[in-house]
């Protein structure tokens, strides 16, 4: 018999946005958007393989993709990147991973505003999908899988081990504005 993993609170249910009271430490806050993340490529998937996909569904994945996607960006590209510039030694080799990371950016950028139209024509059961449609999902969702692997193996672990905690409270703070939490700081906990 397999033993049950115990429910950690700050890796949230993946369903909903991730809880801003993880921007007391904006790097578990960025790891528990990637958690969320994997749980979106795991509803592309079942889209695409579904015979009826799920409206429901759809519209999470697209609110995410439409609204919290492009926040989550700019609190690395904006953020997280700048700062590992800064702190990274020579050997941690991070330009090249930030680089990577980057063009992955661009890439769903260019992506997601077609993925996010088909979603919601599959959430208001106006679609049905293609051969092209459920290539488009699944291409997706398997492209961003890749590119969590990278961020949560190597830039997060190295991100822990070389940002200051005043860093981490620069980081939060623009976190907190880009959400425009900024103003409720007190109330979070943060």
């Amino acid at each position: 018999m397999m033993a049950r993993r115990a429910h950690d609170p700050r890796r949230g249910d993946g369903l909903s946005p991730t809880d801003p009271r993880l921007l007391g430490n904006p790097l578990d806050f960025l790891h528990g958007d990637h958690m969320r993340e994997r749980e979106i490529c795991v509803m592309l998937d079942r889209i695409a393989a579904a015979e009826s996909p799920d409206p429901d569904a759809a519209a999470h994945a697209a609110g995410f993709l439409a609204e919290e996607l492009p926040l989550h960006f700019a609190d690395e590209e904006e953020d997280l990147f700048p700062l590992l510039r800064q702190r990274c030694e020579p050997e941690d080799d991070i330009e090249r991973a930030l680089a990577r990371l980057s063009a992955d950016h661009v890439h769903a950028g260019a992506e997601t505003p077609d993925l996010v139209r088909l979603l919601r024509l599959v959430a208001e059961g106006d679609a049905g999908l293609t051969p092209e449609d459920r290539s488009l999902l699944t291409r997706y969702a398997s492209h961003a899988r890749r590119h969590l692997i990278l961020e949560n193996a190597i830039v997060l672990p190295l991100a822990r081990a070389r940002l200051t905690r005043r860093d981490l409270d620069r980081m939060r703070m623009a976190m907190l504005h880009r959400r425009g939490l900024d103003r409720l700081i007190g109330g979070l906990g943060c």
